[in-house]
């Protein structure tokens, strides 16, 4: 195997992509995983500080459309996120089946185990039969 340099790593591209079909919402969507930044971005996304005295808990509100929005990009530049986290809500608004189908080939391709997702306390990662880079990826201006 190659010794690795720090540019051999810099410029690697490491991000697995995956069309994903989702026939609920009439066609295909292109997944891409997370790079570490954006991963640590998902977990924080998912606690809320309420009390400055206690640890942060759990905000398990949307936490499906909150991992959908972060993996899915745009076909003509997949450095740029389709929907923005102000999309949350609305997406979480669609067919909880199509979401966990991205949800799961998304939580693949970024390496988000079970053990992740117990540690935040959802449990596990999103799944069908269940009901769920050196920088983060830009995101389209619109949301679309």
């Amino acid at each position: 195997m190659a010794r690795l340099g720090k540019q051999d790593i810099l410029k690697a591209d490491d991000r697995p992509t995956e069309e994903v079909a989702v026939v609920e919402w009439g066609g295909e969507v292109l997944v891409r995983g997370l790079d570490g930044q954006g991963r640590d971005e998902y977990f924080a996304s998912m606690t809320v500080q309420r009390d400055p005295k206690k640890p942060p808990s759990l905000d398990a509100a949307n936490v499906t459309a909150k991992l959908v929005a972060r993996f899915i990009v745009e076909w003509d530049d997949p450095e740029t996120l389709m929907f923005t986290q102000s999309d949350v809500h609305a997406l979480g608004l669609k067919s909880a089946v199509a979401l966990d189908r991205v949800g799961e080939v998304a939580a693949r391709l970024s390496g988000l185990s079970d053990e992740d997702m117990e540690a935040l306390g959802k449990g596990s990662v999103p799944t069908p039969s269940e009901g769920s880079t050196s920088s983060s990826p830009k995101t389209s201006e619109d949301g679309q």
